[in-house]
């Protein structure tokens, strides 16, 4: 059940980046020749004044289909008739329906919520190492700034960052009686302390509580929002750098694995809030990754509109639609040849488990 659910959420999430094309295009007077939603053959469709509307077999994908989106048309109400402002806005509202999207469910969720976690110190564990505390260690009252230059804000950024560590010393900045006091290298580690007679591995802090007023809920919903751009980021670098691998790279089938399994052993609603979470980030991750400048994707359209901008000013010449086109056609396979390995990688962890 919750592996169909959270295939119709996936689905819901590339229908609200497509309509978010759509309506902007509608609202310029672009004719939008087929809406769609899904990837394959069709099951449903239905053809409207002038926009075909379906339904395809796979729910991974979807477009909105625009005259003269590749290529110059004599139609004045093409897409590449449009003056370059409006071209743009068409392009980035289907992320900004996606960043939407998942600011809203982010709200939703923490509406709910009975408390927050900070990142001031109010307890040292028992048996946290002597070494690591006092006026070159932590104290109590120390309030964590950053591990490894990133910010924290909250107790789950300063989880995230520990964790991205792997275990190594850490660059850890604390504010203490005012001033900031970076402590280099610091090797902090989880370790095992009892609890009421269990034991558990932990970093042996205890964070202050914060009250879930109205005011706090916004600030930690917008903060969350803004913060799964930071994760984007923070994604990519480890990426390209080669801190993680390809293969722990997850598409469309991997996403609607991680919903199901954060969904199973869970009470009916608590699974849907977990579902819901991991959508809102998905969300926000679609947003952003679709503005990169990579060709095929929005953000590629709106690299090239603002450079032919410059290259028309400059050689005072208009450059034909159709080398863009070109560029896009080849990024889109070399997409969809990246997608087809992620896919496999996906499907080959799924089968080892």
């Amino acid at each position: 059940m919750y592996i169909i659910i959270a295939i119709i959420v996936f689905g819901i999430l590339i229908a609200v980046h497509e309509l978010g094309h759509f309506a902007a295009a509608k609202a310029f007077g672009v004719k939008v020749l087929e809406f769609s939603i899904g990837m394959g053959p069709r099951l449903l469709k239905k053809q409207g004044k002038e926009t075909l509307y379906s339904l395809r077999a796979f729910p991974f994908g979807g477009s909105c289909l625009m005259e003269g989106e590749d290529e110059e048309t004599p139609d004045p109400r093409s897409f590449t008739a449009q003056r370059r402002w409006k071209r743009v806005i068409i392009l980035v509202a289907g992320a900004f329906m996606n960043f939407v999207f998942g600011a809203v469910v982010v709200f939703i969720l923490v509406s709910q919520m009975g408390g927050f976690t900070g990142t001031t110190v109010t307890q040292l564990a028992d048996g946290f190492p002597t070494s690591l505390q006092g006026q070159n260690g932590l104290m109590v009252g120390d309030k964590l700034m950053s591990v490894n230059g990133e910010r924290l804000y909250y107790v789950n950024d300063f989880s995230v960052f520990m964790e991205l560590a792997s275990g190594k010393p850490v660059d850890l900045t604390v504010q203490r009686d005012g001033k900031e006091v970076t402590l280099t290298d610091f090797p902090l580690q989880k370790r095992e302390y009892t609890d009421d007679g269990v034991k558990t591995m932990r970093y042996g802090i205890s964070f202050n509580g914060i009250q879930p007023t109205a005011g706090e809920k916004i600030k930690y919903a917008t903060y969350t929002t803004l913060n799964y751009v930071r994760l984007v980021r923070v994604s990519l670098t480890m990426l390209f750098t080669g801190a993680v691998g390809l293969n722990q790279v997850s598409g469309p089938v991997g996403i609607v694995s991680v919903m199901n399994q954060a969904a199973e052993g869970q009470a009916f609603w608590a699974a849907l809030a977990n579902i819901a979470s991991i959508s809102a980030l998905v969300a926000v991750n679609l947003a952003v990754m679709n503005l990169l400048p990579i060709p095929a994707l929005d953000g590629g359209r709106i690299f090239f509109l603002i450079v032919t901008f410059f290259v028309e000013k400059i050689s005072r010449r208009r450059v034909d639609p159709k080398y863009e086109g070109y560029i896009h056609t080849a990024g889109f396979f070399l997409l969809i040849g990246l997608m087809c390995v992620v896919l496999v990688s996906d499907v080959l962890k799924l089968v080892h488990g």
